[in-house]
Formats: C-alpha cells, sequence, structure tokens
C-alpha cells in the first residue's frame, strides 16, 4: 500500500511540475539568458576596460616625455585629448598635467584657473597638490591674501600638506619685505617635526640666513673691465710678442 501511495504522489508531483514549466518555464529561460548575457558583458567590459586603461597608459607616457622635453604646446595637447578620452583616473592626471605644461610654458594665468578647479574637487591628493601648485604659480606676485586663501586650507597641523602650505606662505611673506614674520614662520618649520625632513632643513637654512642680514641689498656688482685691445700695428695673436719672420 505504501508503495501505491509514493507512486501516485510522484504522479501528482510531476503533473505540478509539468503544469508549472508550461506556465513559467518561458520566464525561467528568459531569465536565464539575461543572466548568461549579463556576465558575458561584464567580461567583455572588463577586457575592453583594460584595453583603454592600456591605450592611457600608453598615451600618457608620450605625453609626459613631451613635457620633460619642453615641448610644452604638444604635451598640453597630448594631455587635453586625454582629459576628454581616458577612463576616469587617468583624465584626472592629465587635467592637472595640462596645468603643468602650461605653466612650464608661461602661461600662468590659465594654469592657475585650472588648478583651482582641481582644488574646488574632491580627490585626496590631486585637489591639494593643486592648491600648493597654484600657490607657488602666484607667490611671486599675488597679494598674501589670495595665496592664503589657496593654501590656508592645508595649514592645519593634521594636514599632510601643512608644511608645504606654510612653507608658501612664509616666503609670501618674504617678498612683501616681511622680513621679521618670514622669519618667524621658517623657525616655526624648521622646528615642525611633522613636516618633511628636507623642507626642516631648508627652512633653517633660510631663518638662518635671514637673521644673518642675507637678504639686505648691498647694492650691484659692477660689471668687470673690459679686456685691453690689441694695437693695430701688432699681428693678432702676437701681442707683445716678436714678429714672425
Amino acid at each position: 500500500m505504501t508503495d501505491i501511495f509514493r507512486e501516485v504522489e510522484e504522479d501528482v508531483r510531476r503533473e505540478r511540475y509539468e503544469q508549472l514549466w508550461k506556465e513559467y518555464g518561458d520566464y525561467v529561460i528568459a531569465g536565464a539568458a539575461v543572466v548568461i548575457i549579463a556576465v558575458a558583458a561584464f567580461q567583455l567590459w572588463r577586457v575592453y576596460d583594460q584595453r583603454q586603461r592600456g591605450n592611457a597608459s600608453v598615451q600618457f607616457m608620450n605625453a609626459e616625455q613631451l613635457l620633460d622635453a619642453g615641448q610644452t604646446s604638444a604635451a598640453q595637447s597630448a594631455f587635453a585629448r586625454l582629459e576628454k578620452e581616458a577612463p576616469g583616473g587617468y583624465a584626472s592626471l592629465a587635467k592637472f598635467q595640462e596645468a603643468n605644461a602650461m605653466l612650464q610654458a608661461g602661461n600662468t594665468g590659465d594654469a592657475v584657473i585650472i588648478y583651482k578647479q582641481i582644488a574646488a574637487g574632491k580627490d585626496d591628493i590631486l585637489a591639494p597638490a593643486a592648491r600648493i601648485h597654484a600657490g607657488w604659480a602666484l607667490v611671486d606676485g599675488a597679494p598674501k591674501s589670495e595665496i592664503q586663501s589657496l593654501v590656508g586650507p592645508l595649514t592645519d597641523k593634521a594636514n599632510p600638506w601643512h608644511g608645504m602650505a606654510q612653507d608658501i606662505l612664509a616666503f609670501a611673506d618674504l617678498r612683501a619685505g616681511a622680513t621679521a614674520d618670514a622669519i618667524r614662520e621658517y623657525q616655526a618649520l624648521s622646528a615642525d617635526s611633522t613636516a618633511p625632513a628636507p623642507l626642516r632643513t631648508r627652512a633653517g637654512w633660510i631663518a638662518t640666513f635671514l637673521k644673518g642680514g642675507g637678504a639686505r641689498n648691498y647694492g650691484t656688482v659692477p660689471p668687470p673691465p673690459a679686456p685691453p685691445s690689441a694695437s693695430p700695428s701688432q699681428p693678432q695673436g702676437a701681442a707683445g710678442g716678436p714678429s714672425p719672420k
């Protein structure tokens, strides 16, 4: 009797499966097809993304070589293309290097515009680096207030860029003639154990130099006197010597 009931139960279960398959089989097949297509598309995208990144890497290196060779115009164009066409990381780096190429070519105004655009972003490395580059680009002529607005957000001791920012502000004071303020800032920087060691050493040297009056204007060094010209009666190369026979 148990076997009969089991056979009946299996028949009923089979009929239910057949009904369910007739009703929902197409959806199951379609769902499986979607999964297969999605997996294939993901694999294709990975291959495409790796290829794009590889191409961007080669183009970025070529643009860097142009910049190192002093071909700033060609480098700027190459970085501008990468900014538009390369994947995210390379595009951001290309924009930063485009500004560097402009600055190297003497186009400070446009370079600073790009630096400020990058500084307004959220990249933890490029944004503060852009502030530092813009600060040095402007420190020779811009007022201290403008330099402060650029690098001021980096001066907190907890910020890893604070030493570089303080270096720019100290130089801005020196350029403005506030030598006492510059000495104090360089001394503070030289004693800052959280600043990079080369920066501390250089700040100490500058502070010592300024305290010793190194920034004082002692006038100009006159040019050396011109060498005496040879007499017209003497042949060249034999001034004061015997005449050739």
